[in-house]
């Protein structure tokens, strides 16, 4: 399976994992390492920015994992804005999962606000990859104000749920001229090679493998998914159409 390239970087691995909701620090590099996933997406308001020691990110072994810090809880443009700059200001990173999402009921994001922020967070030299609605206007305008990539969901935050948003999802990825990065809803590794097949350039996943009963376990799932799924669309695979036999009729007796 050939790179990913995001804003210059190359990545091997088109399975970008998250790190909320595993039942602990080992769980989750467990499940990261089994995964082999590259990209490891990290919400800055979990983490104590102050304490170098942070136990969630003292047992990931930054060498091997991208960091991706996320603006998760952020309600508006401005909280987003400052998060990601605390964020950049504790790690180093110019990189973020741009998050907005203001009511806590359904996680679903902001457009205005997120285009909003991502036009403020590109003027200051940031690398911003939006979690976005899977509008195929909303991704156009991201793609034009300069997002490294865009991350329309599959489904709401945490509800597994799948690609429920299938039509739109195939249009942005039509039209599209940047990664696009399914994230949000994927419940199973059957999902993760939906949305390859489609044309997805790549999938983020957490909740189902953090909640599993045996996150590693999945979490290998889920990589050979996206490998099936990516392959399955490069075959050139058929299309649906109407009944026809696989085997030649003529010459029978």
């Amino acid at each position: 399976m050939e790179n990913l390239i995001i804003a210059g970087r190359t990545f091997r691995s088109r399975l970008f994992m998250g790190t909320g909701k595993f039942s602990s620090p080992q769980a989750m590099v467990e499940a990261l390492e089994a995964s082999q996933c590259e990209m490891v997406t990290v919400a800055v308001r979990r983490v104590d920015l102050d304490n170098p020691h942070d136990p969630m990110m003292e047992a990931i072994d930054w060498k091997r994992f991208f960091l991706l810090p996320n603006t998760s809880g952020a309600r508006n443009a401005d909280e987003a804005v400052r998060v990601a700059r605390l964020a950049r200001a504790a790690t180093g990173t110019n990189w973020v999962k741009l998050e907005v999402t203001p009511d806590p009921r359904n996680l679903l994001p902001d457009p205005v606000d997120t285009l909003e922020a991502t036009i403020r967070l590109i003027k200051e030299g940031f690398i911003v990859l939006p979690y976005m609605p899977a509008d195929p206007i909303l991704a156009r305008r991201l793609e034009d104000a300069g997002a490294a990539a865009v991350m329309p969901l599959g489904a709401p935050i945490g509800t597994k749920r799948g690609i429920r948003t299938r039509d739109a999802i195939e249009m942005i990825i039509e039209n599209a001229s940047v990664p696009v990065v399914v994230d949000a809803g994927i419940g199973a590794p059957s999902h993760a090679a939906e949305a390859m097949e489609m044309g997805a350039d790549a999938v983020l996943v957490n909740t189902a493998v953090a909640v599993a009963r045996d996150p590693k376990r999945i979490a290998a799932a889920f990589h050979l998914g996206v490998i099936a799924g990516r392959e399955a669309r490069l075959s050139g695979m058929a299309g649906t159409s109407a009944p026809e036999a696989s085997s030649p009729l003529d010459g029978l007796l």
